[in-house]
C-alpha cells in the first residue's frame, strides 16, 4: 500500500484517473447552493450536478469528476454532535466523486471503482468487501452488481446484500433515485465492538462497530419518483453519482483508525497543541479536534459568503465557531484569541487546493477573530449563571435544564440552544426544548406588534427598560467627546453599583459619543474619565445589545466608577477618522459598482474598520483590471469633489420613495437616516460618516475576489492607509527598477528583455553541457562495470541538470545497447539521480522506478516513473556516492536468471 500518499495527492490521483477516462474536472461549487431552496449547504458532490441529472440542465460534457467541498451541520443532515468524539464525523468533509449523465452505468462504474482502490491506491484486496442491495417494497435486488462485482475477481462471500437503509438511495421523497452499491475496508478485528460487548456475535459490513469502513459509494441512479410513495419509474438514462471522503481513504492509505491521524488533520491539530500547551491526547484529544474540525468549516463557509449570525446558515456557522471557541476557552484553557490562529493554519495547508481562501485571508481572520471577541465577552458569565442553575437542579434531584434558563442563554449570552444542550449533557443533565422553542415563538409573536421588546431575561433589556435609550453624540459637532452619567453597571453577567482597578466591565451611560458596532461598521474605542481624572477606564469595544442601548466594554485601569458617576468621554479620534472614511467610501463605491458593472450590483456585506474596509456585492465574473480602475476613478473624482455630506431624518416610505438605498444588515424603524455622501450616493445608514467627500482622501482597492458563485468580494483602503498602500508599492518597483539599473517606467520592457535574455543564455548552457558531456561519453562508458553478464554505469556528474542528466541517459543508451545507467548530481544542496534501462532490461522484467527509489533512500528522498527512465532527489547529497554505489547492488540482486 503507497503509505507515503498525502491527501493531497490522493485528491489528485483521483481526478487525473477520472479524466484519463474523459471525465471532465469540474471545480468545487460553493458550500452555499445555488438556486437550490431545499438544502441549507451543499453536502455531496452530486448536489452541482441536480438538474443535469433530471434533464433539467444541458452541459457539453456528460462525464464529470470532481472534488466536492461539504458540510453536514445543520438541519437533515447534520453530524455536529459527533464531531469530535468520533473517529470520522466532520462539519467539513471533501467528497470524491465520478458522475455519468445518461453516458456509462453499472458495469463501467463498478470496473472504475475496483481499479483506482485496487490499482491506483494499491489497497488490498483482502481487506475489502461490497455490498449490493438486497430488494425490498417491491424493487428488485442488484442481481446485475452481484454479477459485475464478481466479474473484477471479488469472490461471491465478500458480496453481501443489504438494504433500504444502506443500499438504497433518494435525493429526497420524490426525485431521482436508485440502488446503491458500497465498497467497505477491513481495519481489524481488534477494533472494540459493541454487539460483542453485549455477548452478541460482530455484524461484520453490517455492525455498526468500526471493524469494517465504508470508503466508496456508487449510486445507480435509475429510477425517478413523482410523488411521495408513488412507484419508482425507471429513467430514460441511467445515471452514475458516486461518493468517495478523502478523509477516509485518506486513513485507510496511510493506515490510519482515525482520519484526525492523517495529514489532512495533523498539521492543523499541532497548532491546536502548540497555542494550548497541551499534547494531544485522550484527555485533550477531543477537544482538540472539535476545534482543529470547526475550524475548517469556519474557513470554507466563510469564503464562500457565510457570516456567522442568528438566522439560517449564518446561525449554523456560529454554532459551529462557538462550539470551537467553547472546547478552546473552557477545555483547553486558551485564555487569548486562539480561534482566528487555527483558521490561518486551515488557509496555509489548504490554500493551495482552494485559493479562495487565500484570497479571504484577511477577512475570514478577521470574522474569527471578532466572532471570539463577541463570545469571550459573554462566556464566562454565560457558564456561571449555567453552573449556578444546574447546582440548584442537582440540590433538588431534577435532571432537566427549564426552557427559560436555555432561552436566557440563547438570548443574553450568545449560547445556541444545541451548545447549552451539549454542555448540560456533558454533565449529565437534559434540556427542556420544548419550552426553550415556546419562548421563541411568543417572543416572534410579540415582535409583530412591539419591536421594542426584547428577551425578558436579558439583563440589558431590563437596564433599557429602566433607564430608556442611549442618547448617541457622535452625530453632533465632532462627536469625539461629551459628558454623561452612569445608568448601569454590569460586571459578570451581574448588575453592581461601583467597580474598582482590575475590573472588565460593561457601562451603560445616558449620553454617549461611542459608536456601537451596527451594520458592518465596527464600534469605537477609546476613554471615559471621571472624579477628576482619578478614575480612568479605557474602552475596548462598543456594542448595542438590543435596541435603543449602547454598552461599553471597559477595563478601568486607575480609581473607583459608581453608578450615578458623572463622567467624561472621549472617543480614539484618530481611528474614529479612519472607520469615519471607510465607512463614507463604501457608499461611493457601491454607486460606483452600480455606475460600472450594472444596477444588479447589490451588496451583500460589509465590514468598516478602522485599517480597511470590505465590500461584498452581487455579480457573476470578476471585475476586470480596466472596470476596477473606473470604479476607482469614479469614486476618486467623487472625493475631489469635496460636496458636503448632508444628513436628513426621514419616514422610511419617504426614504424609499426618494431613492435612498438600504445598506445590507441595517435594521430600519419608521424612522431613518439618509446619509447623502455625494450627490451621487444616497443610503439609508446609521453609521457615523465625513463632513465633506474630500475627507476620505484618496481611494485605492487593494482586491477583487469572489467569495461565492454570484457574489464578489472588494477589500480597498482610504486616506492615510491608501497612501501608506501605495508607497509600499512604489518602494518595491524602485526597488526592482535598482536592480535592473533602469527606471520605474522602464522596469515591465526590461524584465521581458531580461527572460529573453535569461532564456537565450540557458538554452546555450544546455547545448555547450550536452555537448560537452557527449564528448566524455566514450570515457565514461569504459567505467561500466559487468554485473552478471549486464553493464552498469553510475556516475556524477556536476552541478546537476535534469534535462543534462535525460540527454545524457539517452546518448548512452545508445551506445551502452544493453544495460544499466544511473547519473546522479547535486544542486542547490540536494542530490538529483536519474536511471535510465535499455530495453532489453525492462522486457527482462528491471524497473527504472523501482531503483531509483531505493537508491531516493541513501540521500532521504523520494522519486519514482516509467520503466525505462525514472528520477529522484533528496536533501542529502553528501551521501550521493553511497546511492550510486547501491545501483550495482541492486542490479545484482534484481539480475534476470
Amino acid at each position: 500500500m503507497p503509505s507515503a500518499l498525502t491527501a493531497a495527492q490522493i485528491r489528485e490521483a483521483f481526478l487525473q484517473f477520472f479524466e484519463e477516462r474523459s471525465h471532465r474536472r469540474v471545480a468545487s461549487s460553493s458550500l452555499v447552493p445555488v438556486g437550490d431552496q431545499t438544502l441549507l449547504f451543499t453536502n455531496a458532490g452530486m448536489v452541482q450536478f441536480k438538474d443535469v441529472f433530471t434533464g433539467r440542465e444541458q452541459r457539453d460534457y456528460r462525464r464529470a469528476t470532481s472534488s466536492q467541498k461539504c458540510v453536514r451541520a445543520g438541519g437533515k443532515h447534520n453530524d455536529l454532535d459527533n464531531v469530535g468524539y468520533t473517529a470520522r464525523h466532520h462539519t467539513f468533509f471533501e467528497m470524491l466523486g465520478n458522475f455519468s449523465f445518461g453516458d456509462y452505468f453499472k458495469s463501467d462504474a463498478i470496473a472504475f471503482a475496483w481499479e483506482f482502490v485496487t490499482k491506483r491506491l494499491g489497497l488490498d484486496v483482502d481487506r475489502l468487501a461490497v455490498t449490493v442491495f438486497n430488494g425490498e417494497s417491491g424493487v428488485p435486488w442488484d442481481e446485475e452488481a452481484f454479477a459485475l462485482w464478481e466479474q473484477q475477481g471479488v469472490a461471491r462471500e465478500r458480496i453481501l446484500k443489504l438494504g433500504y437503509k444502506d443500499n438504497f438511495w433518494a435525493m429526497g421523497d420524490t426525485g431521482p433515485c436508485g440502488p446503491c452499491s458500497e465498497i467497505h475496508y477491513h481495519q481489524g478485528n481488534d477494533i472494540p465492538c459493541v454487539e460483542e460487548a453485549a455477548g452478541r456475535p460482530c455484524q461484520g459490513v453490517a455492525c455498526d462497530c468500526d471493524r469494517w469502513l465504508e470508503i466508496w459509494n456508487l449510486v445507480f441512479m435509475q429510477f425517478e419518483r413523482k410523488e411521495k410513495d408513488a412507484p419508482l419509474i425507471p429513467l430514460p438514462k441511467p445515471s452514475i453519482d458516486t461518493g468517495a471522503g478523502l478523509e477516509r481513504i485518506a486513513a485507510v492509505v496511510q493506515g490510519k483508525r482515525s482520519n484526525y491521524d492523517t495529514d489532512l488533520f495533523q498539521g492543523i491539530l499541532s497548532t491546536v497543541s502548540a497555542l494550548c500547551g497541551k499534547p494531544y491526547s485522550q484527555e485533550t484529544g477531543a477537544s482538540q479536534r472539535v476545534v482543529a474540525d470547526h475550524a475548517r468549516a469556519t474557513a470554507f463557509l466563510v469564503a464562500d459568503g457565510v457570516q456567522p449570525s442568528n438566522v439560517e446558515r449564518g446561525y449554523v456557522l456560529r454554532r459551529i465557531m462557538r462550539r470551537a471557541i467553547r472546547h478552546g476557552a473552557t477545555q483547553l484553557g486558551l485564555k487569548d484569541l486562539f480561534f482566528y490562529k487555527v483558521v490561518d493554519r486551515v488557509i496555509e495547508l489548504m490554500g493551495d487546493a482552494f485559493p479562495e481562501l487565500r484570497e479571504s485571508r484577511t477577512f475570514l481572520l478577521e470574522v474569527a477573530k471578532h466572532e471570539e471577541e463577541g463570545f469571550r465577552r459573554t462566556l464566562d458569565r454565560g457558564l456561571k449563571l449555567m453552573d449556578d442553575e444546574l447546582a440548584k437542579l442537582q440540590a433538588s434531584g431534577q435532571k432537566v435544564l427549564p426552557g427559560d434558563v436555555v432561552y436566557l442563554l440563547h438570548g443574553t449570552y450568545g449560547f445556541p440552544w444545541d451548545l447549552t444542550q451539549i454542555i448540560a449533557r456533558e454533565r449529565g443533565f437534559d434540556v427542556d426544548l420544548e419550552g426553550f422553542q415556546k419562548l421563541q415563538e411568543d417572543e416572534a409573536s410579540r415582535q409583530k406588534f412591539d419591536t421594542k421588546s426584547k428577551s425578558v431575561g436579558d439583563i440589558f433589556q431590563d437596564v433599557v427598560g429602566r433607564t430608556g435609550p442611549t442618547t448617541f453624540l457622535g452625530y453632533e459637532g465632532e462627536g469625539h467627546e461629551g459628558e454623561g452619567s452612569v445608568l448601569a453597571l454590569v460586571q459578570d453577567g451581574v448588575e453592581v453599583p461601583q467597580v474598582s482597578q482590575g475590573a472588565t466591565v460593561d457601562i451603560v451611560l445616558d449620553r454617549t459619543p461611542f459608536y456601537g458596532e451596527s451594520g458592518g461598521q465596527l464600534g469605537d474605542s477609546g476613554r471615559i474619565v471621571a472624579h477628576g481624572g482619578k478614575t480612568v477606564l479605557q474602552v475596548k469595544d462598543a456594542q448595542r445589545p438590543v435596541q435603543g442601548l449602547i454598552v461599553h466594554t471597559a477595563e478601568v485601569t486607575e480609581g473607583t466608577l459608581k453608578v450615578g458617576d458623572m463622567v467624561q468621554t472621549s472617543v480614539d479620534v484618530e481611528r474614529r477618522k479612519s472607520i469615519r472614511a471607510n465607512h463614507s467610501a463604501t457608499h461611493l463605491l457601491h454607486k460606483a459598482l452600480k455606475l460600472v458593472l450594472g444596477e444588479h450590483v447589490k451588496q451583500a456585506g460589509s465590514v468598516v474598520a478602522p485599517d480597511f474596509l470590505r465590500f461584498d456585492f452581487s455579480h457573476f465574473s470578476p471585475a476586470t483590471q480596466d472596470q476596477l480602475e473606473q470604479v476607482e476613478d469614479l469614486v476618486n473624482t467623487w472625493v475631489r469633489d469635496n460636496a458636503g455630506a448632508q444628513t436628513r431624518i426621514m419616514t422610511l416610505d419617504d426614504a424609499k420613495k426618494s431613492g435612498a438605498v438600504a445598506m445590507f444588515g441595517e435594521k430600519y424603524g419608521d424612522t431613518v437616516r439618509v446619509v447623502t455622501v455625494h450627490p451621487e450616493s444616497t443610503e439609508l445608514c446609521g453609521g457615523t460618516h465625513v463632513k465633506r467627500s474630500g475627507d476620505i482622501g484618496l481611494f485605492k482597492v487593494t482586491s477583487e475576489s469572489g467569495v461565492a458563485s454570484g457574489v464578489r468580494r472588494i477589500v480597498a483602503v482610504t486616506g492615510v492607509g491608501a497612501l501608506q498602500f501605495v508607497r509600499e508599492q512604489e518602494h518595491e518597483l524602485k526597488k526592482v527598477a535598482a536592480l535592473l539599473r533602469t527606471s520605474p517606467k522602464e522596469v515591465a520592457l526590461r524584465v521581458e528583455a531580461t527572460q529573453k535574455r535569461v532564456k537565450e543564455l540557458e538554452r546555450k548552457v544546455e547545448e555547450v553541457a550536452v555537448k560537452a558531456q557527449t564528448a566524455s561519453n566514450k570515457d565514461l562508458l569504459g567505467q561500466a562495470r559487468d554485473v552478471n553478464g549486464m553493464k552498469v554505469l553510475a556516475t556524477r556528474v556536476d552541478p546537476a541538470d535534469d534535462k543534462v542528466f535525460r540527454g545524457m541517459a539517452d546518448q548512452l543508451r545508445d551506445r551502452i545497447g544493453s544495460g544499466v545507467i544511473a547519473i546522479g548530481g547535486e544542486k542547490d544542496g540536494r542530490a538529483i539521480i536519474l536511471v535510465a534501462l535499455t530495453k532489453d532490461m525492462v522486457a527482462k522484467g528491471m524497473s527504472a522506478g523501482n531503483l531509483v527509489r531505493e537508491m531516493a533512500k541513501e540521500v532521504g528522498g523520494k522519486g519514482g516513473g516509467k520503466a525505462d527512465m525514472a528520477q529522484a532527489g533528496g536533501p542529502d547529497a553528501a551521501n550521493l556516492p553511497a546511492a550510486l554505489e547501491k545501483l550495482y547492488e541492486l542490479v545484482k540482486g534484481a539480475s534476470p536468471a
